[in-house]
């Protein structure tokens, strides 16, 4: 994050602007050049700086928020908080998204209603999508030796679990 203050400084030491240090700092190289070049547009340039410096600084800082984001392959968007900040945010997860997450969490061993409660759906509907997980033969519907039925994704259990086959 680029910071308003290190702007103003940059700009003091370099005369005023003139040499454009700050526009460099901020990833503006090609008008730092031309500030350096030509004594910040004979010093009007670097006024028109000294009254929005704040305004660069915040645009530099969503450049490199969504420069980032792009980089780290983040899905979703950015969001503007008042403090100055910019927090990614989450699109909103698939319901198989969501079942693939929790079977890795529990070591491939899943319930309709912990499905349920973190998809945020109905108990039918998730049932629904395991047995369509089921159907194409990525999870298997078995029973614990409570009598409890629940999903298992045999390539994310790390040890065979007392399951009975249903």
């Amino acid at each position: 994050m680029y910071s308003t203050g290190t702007a103003y400084l940059l700009w003091f030491l370099s005369f005023f602007g003139a040499l454009g240090f700050h526009r460099f700092y901020l990833g503006k190289i090609p008008t730092g050049i031309l500030w350096m070049c030509t004594g910040g547009l004979s010093m009007f340039g670097s006024f028109y700086d000294f009254f929005t410096l704040p305004g660069q600084v915040r645009e530099a800082n969503i450049r490199n928020a969504i420069y980032n984001g792009a980089a780290q392959g983040k899905q979703g968007g950015w969001r503007y908080v008042n403090d100055g900040e910019f927090h990614h945010v989450r699109e909103k997860e698939t319901v198989e998204r969501t079942i693939l997450r929790l079977a890795k969490e529990n070591n491939g061993i899943i319930s309709a209603s912990e499905v349920a409660l973190a998809a945020n759906i109905s108990i039918d509907q998730a049932k629904k999508d395991l047995d369509a997980l089921v159907s194409k033969g990525i999870a298997e519907l078995r029973v614990r030796k409570t009598g409890t039925l629940v999903y298992t994704l045999p390539e994310m259990m790390d040890r065979d679990e007392p399951l009975e086959d249903f």
